[in-house]
C-alpha cells in the first residue's frame, strides 16, 4: 500500500500540466521585459529623432556604411527605427507606440489577461491615425508631426472631398473618440459644471464668518472695581499711531467715559483686534493674536517681530505717504529726442524685382539639376540687401551635398557673398542668401520709429537693424551681457557703435544709464561730449568725458573695477543679486540712503579699436577687462569692444570666453569669420553694414541700420540743449602708479606695515610692479599703489615708466638687508 500511494504521488508531480505553464509564462516575462525595454528605447529614439533627425538623414540611408556617424541617442538603429515610425510613419502621433508596446510588456510581466489590451490598441491605434492626418494638414511647414502616412492621407482626402471636408471628417473622428472612448456626453459635460457650481458655492458660504464668531463681548473680561460706575478708556488709533519708527504718540492718551457693553471688536479685524485700554489693567486676547499688556502709565507691547518686517512695513508706509522713488525727478522735464531728428531717405522701403527673382530661382535650380540634386519646392524672402531662398530637396538628397555647391552656386549667379544654411534652424529647409543687386538702405529712422522698438520690455533695448525678412532686430545689452564687434575696416564697425549709442538715448533716461567712451580715434565719438552732463562718466580729475589718451584708459578701467566692487557691497547689504532687484528696493524705499544706498544706473563701456588700446596700453589693461566681463553683468556694467579682428594675442580666452553676443562685420578670409563667430559665414558678408550676430550657437543675418554723422550731432545738440546734471556721473577716484600728484617724500614712520615684506618681494622677484605685490601679498591696488610710491621714494625701486615694470636698484636680499641697517643707522 506504501508503494502504491508513493506512486500515485509521484504521478500527481509530472510536469504534464504545471511545466508547459511555467515555460508559458517564462516566455510571458521574457517577452514582455523585451517590449519594456523595446518601448524606452524607442521613446529615446524618438525625442533625439527631433533634436538630430536632419543631420542623421544619410545614416538611414547608408546602414551599412560604418564610416557614418550617427547622432541619434540610439546610434544607425535609433535613427532607422525614428525615421520609419516618424518620417515615414505616422509622425509625432507615433509616440502612442511607445505607450502600447509599454503596457503590453507590462501586463506580459505582470501576468495580466491581454484581452484587456484589445480595447486599448484599437482607439489608440485610432486616435494615431487621427492626429496623423490633423497634423498633416495643420503643420504642412513641419512634415515630421504628420508623417508620410499623414500627409499622403491628407491629400487623399483633400483631393475627393476638399479642404474643408476633410476638417469636417477629422472632427467627425474626434466627436467618435469623446463619445465612445472617454463616454463623453452633453448631459456629462452639464453634470460636471453643475457640480463644479456646487463647490464653489459651498465654499463660498463655508467662508462666510457666523455672528457668534465674528464679535466679542469685552463684558466677561471686564474686572469690576470701586469706579464700576464710569470707564476710562483711549482712543488706541491716536494711542499707536507713531510720530517716528519706534516712538507712540503719548499726547493722544485722552480719556472718554464709555461703558464696556458698547465696545465690540469688528470680526474683519481676527488678526490684529484693537486693545482696549481702561484705568483697570485688562487683557484681551484673541485667538492666534499677540499678547498686548497695558497699565496707566504706559503700554508694553509684546510682539515678534524681525527687523526687516518693521523696515518693510515703514516702507510701505512711507511709499503710501510719498510714492516710490523716481530717479528721473532731478530732470523731470527731460524730453527725449524726437524721431524726427532722424534723416529720412527717399530710397525706404524693399523693392521686389521679378525678374531679377525668377532669374536667380532658375539658375539655383539649373546648377543643382546639373550635380543630381532636384528640388520639390523652393521660396525667396526678399530682404534689404540679400534675398533668401528656401529651397526643399526631394526624398534621399545629402545635404552635405548641397552644403559642397556653395562655390558653383556663386559662380552660376554671378554673385558675391553666397551662404549657404543646411538646414535653417527650425525648419526643414535648406537655405541659400544671395545678395540683391541693388541692395536697399536701412534708415535708423525706420528702426528707431519701428513699434517693435518703441514697445520693447527690455532693459538696454538696442535696435541693430533689419532681418533678411524685413523685421526689426532688437536684442537687450543686458541680457547679453557684453558685445563683441569685429570686423575688417571700413565695413561698418563705427556705424553700428553709433546705431547702438542712438537706441539707447531714444529709449532710456540720463538717470538709468552712463556711457564711458574710450574712442582712440579721437574722431568717431567725440560727438558725444555735448551730453556729458546728461549720460557720461568719467573720472574727477578728468577734463575729458570721452577718453582719447590710451595711457588714462588704465586709471579709467580700475576705477570701474572700484565701482564694481561698491556696486556688489550695496547688492550684498540689501540682500539682493542684480541690479535689477536692487533699483526696484530701493524705489520703494525700503533702502536707507542714510547707510550709502542710491539708485544704480547701467554703465556701459564702449571701446572703439580695442587692439589699438592693447597695442598702447600694453598688458595692464587685460586684468581690469577681464574681471569686469566676468563679473560686472549683474551689477549693470556691460562692455561694447569693437575691434577688426579678436586674436588671442588682442582678447585673450579668458575674455572672450565671457562676450557670447558676437557681431561680425565683413571680413576677408574664414580664418578670421572663425575667430570671431567660431563659425564661418562672416567671409560671405557683402560689406556696408551687412552683419552676422551670435548671441550662442544660432546666427541671425542682419542689415545694420546706417546713422550720420549729422544725425547723430542734432540728437547730440537737442539733449545738450536741455537742463542737466551739475556735472558727468563721477566713477571712484583711483591714482595709479604714473599718478603725479603723489608726494614721494614719505617719513619712515608712516611707512606700511608691509613695507618689509614688500621690498623682499620685489628684490626677490627683481621686478617692480603693484600687480606682483597684489598677487603676493593679496593687496587691494590702492595699497598696492602706495607701497610701490614708498618703495620709490626709499630708492628701493626706478621711476614709473610706461607699460614697462619698474626696475629695481638693489640687486639681493643681501644688499636688500644691508639698506634697512643703515636706515636705522643713520635715524
Amino acid at each position: 500500500m506504501a508503494k502504491a500511494r508513493k506512486k500515485e504521488t509521484t504521478n500527481d508531480a509530472l510536469p504534464e500540466e504545471k511545466l508547459p505553464w511555467k515555460m508559458k509564462l517564462q516566455y510571458r516575462v521574457l517577452i514582455g521585459s523585451f517590449l519594456l525595454l523595446f518601448s524606452i528605447g524607442l521613446l529615446l529614439a524618438f525625442v533625439s529623432f527631433f533634436i538630430y533627425g536632419h543631420q542623421d538623414q544619410s545614416v538611414v540611408d547608408e546602414l551599412g556604411n560604418r564610416s557614418e556617424k550617427a547622432y541619434n541617442w540610439l546610434g544607425k538603429i535609433g535613427a532607422y527605427l525614428a525615421d520609419l515610425f516618424i518620417h515615414r510613419g505616422f509622425g509625432a502621433a507615433s509616440f502612442l507606440f511607445v505607450k502600447l508596446f509599454f503596457v503590453t510588456g507590462a501586463y506580459l510581466v505582470l501576468d495580466l489577461p491581454l484581452k484587456k489590451l484589445k480595447n486599448t490598441w484599437f482607439w489608440d491605434l485610432f486616435v494615431m491615425i487621427v492626429l496623423s492626418i490633423l497634423f498633416g494638414y495643420f503643420a504642412t511647414s513641419l512634415p515630421q508631426l504628420g508623417g508620410t502616412i499623414g500627409y499622403e492621407m491628407n491629400l487623399f482626402f483633400q483631393d475627393f472631398i476638399g479642404k474643408i471636408g476633410t476638417l469636417l471628417v477629422l472632427i467627425a473622428g474626434l466627436v467618435i473618440y469623446l463619445l465612445f472612448k472617454i463616454k463623453m456626453s452633453p448631459e456629462s459635460i452639464k453634470t460636471f459644471f453643475e457640480s463644479k457650481k456646487k463647490e464653489i458655492k459651498d465654499d463660498i458660504d463655508s467662508m462666510r464668518p457666523t455672528p457668534s464668531d465674528g464679535a466679542y463681548n469685552l463684558e466677561e473680561y471686564a474686572v469690576n472695581d470701586k469706579e464700576e460706575e464710569s470707564h476710562i478708556d483711549y482712543d488706541i488709533d491716536e494711542v499707536l499711531k507713531p510720530t517716528s519708527q519706534f516712538e507712540i504718540n503719548k499726547e493722544a492718551l485722552k480719556p472718554t467715559i464709555s461703558s464696556y457693553s458698547e465696545i465690540e471688536l469688528e470680526p474683519t479685524l481676527k488678526t490684529e483686534p484693537k486693545p482696549v485700554v481702561t484705568s483697570t489693567p485688562l487683557t484681551v486676547t484673541p485667538v492666534e493674536t499677540p499678547i498686548i499688556k497695558t497699565n496707566d502709565e504706559a503700554f508694553v507691547i509684546e510682539k515678534a517681530q524681525d527687523e526687516d518686517t518693521i523696515e518693510e512695513n515703514l516702507a510701505a508706509k512711507i511709499v503710501a505717504d510719498f510714492g516710490e522713488f523716481d530717479p528721473t525727478l532731478e530732470l523731470s522735464n527731460y524730453k527725449f529726442p524726437t524721431i524726427d531728428l532722424l534723416k529720412e531717405y527717399a530710397s525706404v522701403g524693399i523693392t521686389i524685382n521679378q525678374e531679377e527673382l525668377e532669374e536667380n530661382k532658375n539658375r539655383i535650380v539649373e546648377t543643382l539639376k546639373n550635380y543630381g540634386i532636384t528640388i520639390s519646392q523652393i521660396k525667396a524672402t526678399v530682404g534689404p540687401s540679400v534675398t533668401l531662398y528656401e529651397i526643399v530637396p526631394e526624398a534621399g538628397i545629402r545635404i552635405s551635398k548641397i552644403k559642397s555647391l556653395e562655390d558653383d552656386i556663386a559662380l552660376s549667379l554671378a554673385a558675391l557673398g553666397i551662404r549657404i544654411i543646411a538646414p535653417i534652424p527650425g525648419k526643414g529647409t535648406i537655405g541659400i542668401e544671395v545678395p540683391n543687386k541693388n541692395p536697399t538702405m536701412v534708415p535708423m529712422k525706420t528702426v528707431i520709429a519701428a513699434a517693435k522698438f518703441q514697445e520693447a520690455e527690455m532693459e538696454l533695448p538696442i535696435a541693430l537693424g533689419k532681418t533678411i525678412s524685413n523685421e526689426t532686430f532688437v536684442v537687450d545689452l543686458a541680457k547679453m551681457p557684453h558685445l563683441l564687434m569685429a570686423g575688417a575696416t571700413g565695413q561698418g564697425k563705427s556705424v553700428g557703435l553709433n546705431a547702438v549709442l542712438t537706441s539707447l538715448l531714444y529709449k532710456k533716461h540720463p538717470a538709468e544709464v552712463k556711457f564711458v567712451l574710450v574712442d582712440p580715434k579721437k574722431v568717431e565719438l567725440t560727438l558725444f561730449n555735448k551730453i556729458e552732463r546728461h549720460y557720461l562718466a568719467k573720472l574727477p580729475d578728468s577734463e575729458d568725458a570721452i577718453i582719447t589718451d590710451n595711457s588714462k584708459v588704465i586709471n579709467t578701467l580700475n576705477s570701474l573695477c572700484i565701482e564694481m566692487d561698491n556696486r556688489y557691497s550695496l547688492l550684498k547689504d540689501a540682500m539682493v543679486r542684480n541690479i535689477k532687484e536692487y533699483n526696484e528696493k530701493f524705489k520703494q524705499r525700503k533702502l536707507n540712503p542714510e547707510n550709502g544706498h542710491r539708485f544704480l544706473p547701467y554703465i556701459v563701456l564702449v571701446v572703439d579699436e580695442f587692439a589699438d588700446l592693447i597695442m598702447t596700453a600694453g598688458k595692464e589693461v587685460e586684468t581690469p577687462i577681464a574681471r569686469l566681463a566676468q563679473l560686472a553683468r549683474a551689477i549693470g556694467i556691460h562692455l561694447i569692444i569693437a575691434t577688426q579682428r579678436p586674436s588671442v594675442n588682442v582678447i585673450t580666452g579668458m575674455i572672450k570666453a565671457n562676450f557670447p553676443a558676437r557681431i561680425a562685420f565683413r571680413v576677408t578670409s574664414k580664418i578670421d569669420s572663425r575667430t570671431i563667430l567660431d563659425t564661418g559665414g562672416a567671409d560671405q558678408l557683402i560689406g556696408r553694414g551687412d552683419l552676422l550676430f551670435s548671441n550662442g550657437n544660432d546666427l541671425v543675418r542682419v542689415q545694420c541700420a546706417f546713422v550720420d554723422t549729422p544725425e547723430v550731432e542734432k540728437i547730440v545738440d537737442f539733449i545738450g540743449s536741455q537742463k542737466a546734471y551739475a556735472t558727468a556721473y563721477m566713477l571712484p577716484e583711483y591714482v595709479g602708479e604714473e599718478g603725479s600728484n603723489v608726494n614721494l617724500e614719505f617719513d619712515i614712520s608712516e611707512r606700511d606695515s608691509l613695507f618689509r615684506d614688500a621690498a623682499e618681494i620685489i628684490v626677490t622677484a627683481q621686478q617692480g610692479s603693484a600687480s606682483l605685490l597684489q598677487r603676493k601679498l593679496k593687496l587691494g591696488y590702492n595699497r598696492a599703489g602706495r607701497l610701490i610710491d614708498q618703495l620709490e621714494a626709499a630708492g628701493i625701486v626706478g621711476p614709473f615708466e610706461g607699460s614697462k615694470a619698474r626696475s629695481v636698484n638693489i640687486p639681493d636680499l643681501v644688499a636688500l638687508e644691508h639698506f634697512f641697517n643703515n636706515e636705522q643707522n643713520n635715524d
